[in-house]
């Protein structure tokens, strides 16, 4: 498997084991399996630490989805009897035949811990593996868990793809574990009782939990899960809800290309998050996705939101309400907009509340909280234009919004008095176009933050995406769709909240970069584009598709001065490249994938694949999220 970290297979030079610079009991073992006859795919990400020898390990779920809408797998986690300080899960799936991309959660109990999403198979069959630090959930690993493994599947005689799982965790100790929280809390649709999965689906719902949190706490994280479906699965490419009727025979999804997750606490905004697009594997055109998956497929990451300054008041002993919020913009159809309170259906929402508590006996005081979130600012425009017989029409749209926020308190805990404060600025643009009968669209979007805490945490983040579709139907009811995308997910992150940063993999005992000391953070560019076409052919229950994929991905460790923080941006000193990985893949094979560790480079080898990518015969508004209904 290409991301499984197991270690009997890679050979590597006998220099790097006397130079101490690569993991040998970490990171071998990265080749494919050349025996298998399945596909491997693979989501192109930093490697995650699972040492060789590890004390224990445990099978959590071994389980076939099949028709499984409404019948999550449910089981029972025990924790081992090893003493441990750090947990990876080990995710591997193997599926063949036709199929959709599904959505899974995974929950212990009412708190979701893994939100993953499925690669489309090929008659002859793929299979993955995915690794993930799950050291930040490690006070839920100490306890008895009901586990709830929601994989919604369809099997027919159309649909023939199940979904066969498993999912085993391994437990160590390490010496460069954090300190994870002392308390997670949930806030969900808390259906565990009844073997059901937790998840609010907004705005069919409203996802608020009331809650008395425990009055000694000393720092508190809230994270936000959330991706879209149905008609929200490309939010990023819908327009104007006064332009959606713009081309009668493709009627468009409305709320503007921007959305905004939001946290609000007793009726408070709390924080934001502007959400990374996730492109699943059925998106835009299939032959992207195969077999190198769209930017965090495999692992939804979370966003993290600061909420200490608001113990003050959290630690009174009352009730409290936690509520999370999907808004989008309304427009008038004359260039003004605001911000909605509903969006399309539907997103997929839970959050958590990581709590880190001070000493039993002591109850967190402190001073008001000092807020400043004005309203975003929004600059919207749209214009339709036509040749003077009323053919040809084009949209064109226009799309900025900024926002900053503050929020600042302080906060008494047994270590003393600090100021405990959460800033953010971010900025976003999405300029997109509409012709030939809104068959052809071009959308070209940029999301920008900066979010700061107190506690010694930055984040900058940039997520560009350019993309653009051409769909083309035929009397014989056949359809064509062509795409090209070029899009990015570059973060720099300093300090930690209540997520693994990803340095853990190689500042251990065994690790590639001997002295990780002065490395305060890291930076991760990550890009991403290609070209896929794809046909379905209506009359046979079949579609066909062809691609090509390149990825480019460098983590680093960052040198920087955390001592600013409170007052804006560290200064960053340096950083160390830690790993890269290059990977070009065409038509189902991967013809080039390097693998760069502190600058030593080895390739991955593949086993070729020939013949065209067969795909599940889907609809056109389920791949594009536009187009006629029916199609």
């Amino acid at each position: 498997m290409l991301i499984s970290l197991s270690f009997h297979v890679l050979a590597l030079p006998s220099t790097s084991d006397q130079h101490g610079l690569l993991p040998l009991g970490i990171l071998g073992g990265r080749a494919i399996n050349q025996s298998s006859s399945l596909l491997d795919v693979f989501q192109v990400s930093p490697p995650v630490l699972s040492p060789k020898g590890a004390p224990c390990e445990a099978t959590l779920m071994v389980h076939s989805f099949a028709f499984s809408y409404g019948q999550p797998f449910v089981g029972e986690y025990t924790p081992p009897s090893c003493d441990f300080n750090r947990v990876i899960f080990n995710f591997t799936v193997v599926s063949a035949g036709r199929q959709y991309d599904r959505l899974g959660l995974m929950y212990f109990n009412d708190t979701e811990i893994f939100r993953t999403s499925t690669a489309e198979p090929t008659a002859t069959g793929i299979e993955w593996t995915y690794m993930k630090d799950m050291t930040n959930y490690l006070v839920l690993f100490k306890e008895p868990q009901k586990i709830v493994f929601d994989l919604g599947n369809l099997v027919n005689e159309i649909y023939t793809a199940s979904f066969n799982t498993t999912l085993t965790a391994t437990f160590f100790n390490d010496d460069v574990a954090g300190a994870p929280a002392d308390l997670i809390i949930p806030i969900s649709a808390r259906q565990s009782a009844k073997n059901a999965p937790s998840a609010f689906s907004l705005p069919d719902q409203n996802a608020t939990n009331t809650l008395t949190l425990p009055r000694n706490v000393k720092k508190a994280v809230f994270s936000i899960s959330a991706c879209g479906q149905a008609a929200e699965e490309f939010w990023w490419g819908n327009v104007l809800s006064s332009n959606t009727l713009t081309f009668p025979q493709s009627v468009l999804y409305g709320y503007s290309p921007f959305r905004e997750t939001q946290l609000y606490i007793d009726g408070m905004l709390a924080g934001v998050a502007w959400p990374f697009p996730v492109i699943f594997t059925g998106g835009v055109v299939p032959g992207f996705w195969r077999p190198v998956v769209g930017i965090d497929a495999f692992d939804l990451r979370e966003d993290e939101i600061d909420i200490s300054a608001f113990l003050p008041v959290l630690c009174d002993g009352d009730e409290h309400t936690f509520e999370i919020r999907v808004a989008g913009i309304s427009d008038d159809g004359y260039g003004h907009g605001s911000l909605t309170d509903t969006v399309g259906a539907s997103w997929v929402v839970t959050g958590k509340i990581f709590l880190w508590l001070d000493a039993s006996d002591f109850i967190t005081t402190g001073s008001n909280l000092a807020r400043s979130d004005p309203d975003p600012t929004l600059h919207i425009s749209s214009s339709v234009s036509s040749l003077p017989n009323g053919t040809n029409v084009t949209l064109e749209y226009s799309v900025q919004v900024q926002r900053h926020l503050s929020l600042s308190s302080t906060i008494q805990t047994s270590e003393g008095s600090r100021v405990a404060s959460w800033q953010q600025t971010l900025t976003f643009s999405n300029q997109g176009n509409y012709s030939n009968g809104g068959n052809l669209q071009i959308n070209s979007q940029n999301t920008k933050g900066i979010d700061i805490s107190s506690i010694g945490y930055s984040r900058v983040y940039d997520y560009p995406l350019w993309a653009t579709t051409l769909y083309a139907s035929f009397l014989d009811g056949n359809f064509t769709i062509g795409g090209e995308i070029d899009r990015s997910k570059n973060v720099q992150a300093l300090g930690q909240l209540a997520f693994p940063s990803g340095l853990q993999t190689f500042g251990s005992k065994e690790s590639i970069h001997p002295n990780m000391a002065p490395f305060a953070g890291t930076s991760t560019t990550n890009r991403q584009n290609g070209t896929a076409t794809y046909i379905s052919v209506p009359s046979q229950s079949t579609s066909y598709g062809s691609g090509s994929t390149e990825q480019d991905l460098k983590f680093a460790g960052v040198e920087a001065s955390l001592s600013d923080l409170q007052y804006g941006l560290p200064n960053i000193k340096g950083s160390t490249e830690l790993y890269h990985r290059h990977v070009l893949a065409i038509n189902n094979s991967v013809v080039e994938d390097d693998e760069s560790f502190s600058g030593q480079t080895f390739p991955v080898h593949h086993s070729l694949s020939t013949g065209n990518q067969d795909f599940a015969p889907v609809d056109l508004r389920r791949m594009l999220g536009r187009g006629p209904y029916g199609a």
